[in-house]
């Protein structure tokens, strides 16, 4: 099934598109990733929709069975890619765990603007942008997720996310597909 409508009130939310993350090995290529996040940001503030730019500056606390990287991150690390063309408008969400809304003023901002929808974007399917959209479902934001402008470093992961959790907790749609509703005002 594809995106059916957009609420007037959405916002676009792109999870961890960061230089320490886009060089990693992806089921699909950064390049497209990063272009068609950049393609929804710019349809959203051209639409003067809210854009939220999130990057992961750590991992969460806690024992888990498969060894985490508990290191210092180099300079830059935390940056946006360039081609998000972040603007003084856009709201850069700093994260600590997978899911942006966990400890951050995420959700406080977006209601604040009577946001109703999120759009969301990014790295990794099975993760961040999971997460992320697991959390925002269980608030109550209607969720719609751009398959086309998100990857992962595992093909199962990726796949199952979007074939069986996605459908679950919101509709599924191309950027163009996202765009379109945009410009028809749906």
């Amino acid at each position: 099934m594809s995106v059916t409508a957009l609420d007037p009130n959405s916002a676009l939310i792109v999870v961890d598109l960061q230089k320490g993350l886009i060089s990693l090995p992806t089921v699909h290529p950064m390049e497209g990733v990063v272009k068609q996040a950049a393609a929804l940001a710019e349809a959203f503030r051209d639409h003067g929709l809210p854009v939220v730019l999130v990057n992961v500056a750590g991992g969460a606390p806690g024992r888990t069975e498969q060894p985490r990287s508990r290191r210092d991150y180099p300079e830059g690390w935390t940056d946006l890619v360039p081609e998000l063309n972040r603007q003084p408008h856009d709201h850069l969400v700093t994260k600590h765990t997978p899911g942006a809304f966990t400890n951050t003023d995420l959700e406080a901002r977006l209601r604040s603007s009577a946001v109703t929808q999120v759009v969301i974007a990014g790295v990794a399917t099975s993760n961040g942008v999971e997460v992320t959209a697991r959390q925002a479902f269980e608030l109550g934001f209607n969720v719609t997720l751009a398959t086309d402008a998100m990857t992962d470093l595992h093909a199962d992961l990726h796949a199952h996310s979007i074939a069986r959790v996605f459908p679950r907790i919101g509709e599924t749609g191309t950027t163009q597909d996202i765009i379109a509703l945009l410009r028809r005002g749906a």
